[in-house]
């Protein structure tokens, strides 16, 4: 199988909406914590507003031929994008700088995985976020019941931080 990877810019995101929303219904299949709050969780409410909020951006899709079978995600963000109505993510104080690295989302479609693609995927995305001198601080946000991608980023080195929302998310920090 021959595998490319791919930088692709703001303007070009909306090939992903359908991979997006596949994570986010794959996220619910796996939830055993409020599997409803998934249910206005798409495209449209997740990766856009987090997108338009950020002071970065870096989306890498994995293709095969021509289609998209993975992307990841990653942003700097003011880290008080991360205090909002739906919950406070990191104890602000614990964050020295303003901004934040964060690994956002990251997806394979189920006949991809274990072939070496999340690796190479996850790789380039920390290039990417450790490029960012003035950033210390790097988060990835895991959604309960998705235990394969939790050891995953253990297993690359990210600790457990703790949960917020009862367990329905599990934060991890570098």
């Amino acid at each position: 199988m021959n595998i490319r990877y791919e930088v692709i810019g703001e303007e070009d995101i909306t090939c992903l909406k359908d991979l997006c929303n596949e994570l986010m219904a794959y996220q619910k299949a796996l939830a055993r914590i409020r599997p409803e709050l998934f249910d206005g969780m798409c495209f449209e409410t997740r990766m856009i507003p987090s997108v338009q909020s950020a002071k970065a951006n870096y989306f890498l899709v994995a293709r095969a031929d021509q289609e998209i079978v993975g992307y990841v995600y990653s942003n700097i963000s003011p880290k008080v994008a991360y205090a909002n109505q739906f919950a406070i993510f990191f104890d602000l104080d614990s964050v020295e700088k303003e901004d934040v690295g964060c690994l956002s989302q990251f997806y394979i479609q189920e006949g991809y995985r274990n072939r070496g693609i999340g690796t190479v995927l996850f790789e380039r995305s920390m290039e990417w976020l450790n490029s960012f001198k003035s950033v210390d601080d790097r988060f990835i946000f895991v959604s309960n019941g998705n235990d394969n991608g939790l050891k995953f980023y253990l297993d690359k080195g990210f600790k457990i931080s703790h949960q917020i929302l009862d367990g329905f998310v599990t934060v991890l920090r570098n």
